[in-house]
């Protein structure tokens, strides 16, 4: 059963975000052979529709207005709805960030629709679309599929893998006029915290620090580390709620939950909470004085000693390979 669903290019900073590119390809497989439609909203973003169908997408509808500069829930939805009557799409995919996580429950609400949220896996299979999700805090997943009305789902970023990148590739790139009214909130300034670098949320390798640290300049090998493998930096809480480093870092269940390549774990202890954050990498390394500590339980590899010997080591041998590659 072929279907038409939408699909939303998150927009930050003027560039497309990589989960972008991973819903296409989740909404691709929910499509069946079907007609897969990227919609970006903002000020000026047009010139971003080519890089959506170059990834997947048959064709970009951009609604832009200065309202939409800045994400507010209140101007995206109005944009997004009205790409939905206009299109009336059986399925809609968005990412599982930030600002998916706030706009996929409004449009749902809006819909009365039901809504699949934190996708890891789809298939197509038997007549339906099957969607993976992890529940409990990761340590159980279930399968689930829609019965009725739309297909609608966010998905985790870095677990979907997208589809190659056809530069070749060319679909019509639309303009939707919307008025966006009525906002309840206006973004005046946005104040970064965060160091400049890789997205933490969708770095494919993350070097994380925590207690052991035991300071805010105890993150400086670390950062050096990221920089050599073009990573990102994060955190335990421990060591958020310690001051060393800004809460904006923070990976757990009442944080980001990452899933890169390779996770580096420096003096973290692995409390269940952290655990849930993390433990869905795919490689993850621990280094940690003791060797009973729980992150060992979850971790492919364990170097049982002091991070501030071992991190450096460690950047320096991959400097060498870096130089020899």
């Amino acid at each position: 059963m072929s279907r038409k669903v939408l699909v939303l290019g998150e927009v930050r900073d003027g560039s497309l975000r990589n989960v972008s590119f991973e819903a296409i390809a989740a909404a691709k497989t929910i499509a069946e052979g079907g007609e897969v439609i990227g919609v970006i909203a903002g000020e000026t973003v047009s010139a971003l529709g080519a890089e959506l169908v170059q990834y997947g997408a048959d064709r970009v509808v951009v609604v832009e207005d200065e309202k939409l500069k800045q994400y507010t829930s209140d101007g995206y939805a109005q944009a997004l709805l009205a790409v939905i009557n206009q299109e009336k799409p059986e399925g809609l995919v968005l990412g599982h960030t930030a600002l998916g996580k706030d706009l996929a429950p409004r449009i749902a609400g809006k819909l009365s629709s039901g809504l699949i949220s934190d996708v890891i896996a789809v298939e197509a299979g038997g007549g339906n679309i099957v969607f993976t999700r992890p529940i409990y805090s990761g340590k159980a997943f279930e399968k689930k599929i829609v019965t009725d009305g739309l297909i609608f789902a966010t998905v985790r970023p870095n677990n979907i893998a997208t589809l190659a990148k056809d530069e070749s590739r060319s679909g019509e790139v639309s303009s939707l006029s919307v008025e966006i009214i009525n906002l309840r909130a206006i973004i005046k300034e946005v104040v970064r915290k965060t160091s400049e670098g890789v997205d933490l949320s969708e770095a494919k390798v993350v070097i994380s620090g925590g207690r052991g640290v035991k300071s805010a300049e105890g993150f400086e090998p670390l950062k050096e580390l990221a920089q050599v493998l073009g990573g990102a930096v994060g955190a335990s809480r421990g060591a958020c709620d310690a001051d060393y480093c800004d809460y904006s870092l923070q990976i757990g269940q009442t944080g980001k939950v990452v899933t890169p390549d390779l996770y580096i774990a420096c003096g973290i202890s692995g409390a269940i909470q952290h655990l849930a954050g993390m433990s869905n990498s795919k490689v993850i390394v621990a280094i940690n004085k003791d060797p009973e500590a729980n992150i060992f339980k979850v971790a492919d590899y364990g170097i049982v000693g002091d991070l501030f010997e071992v991190v450096p080591l460690l950047t320096e041998e991959f400097k060498k390979l870096k130089v020899h590659s």
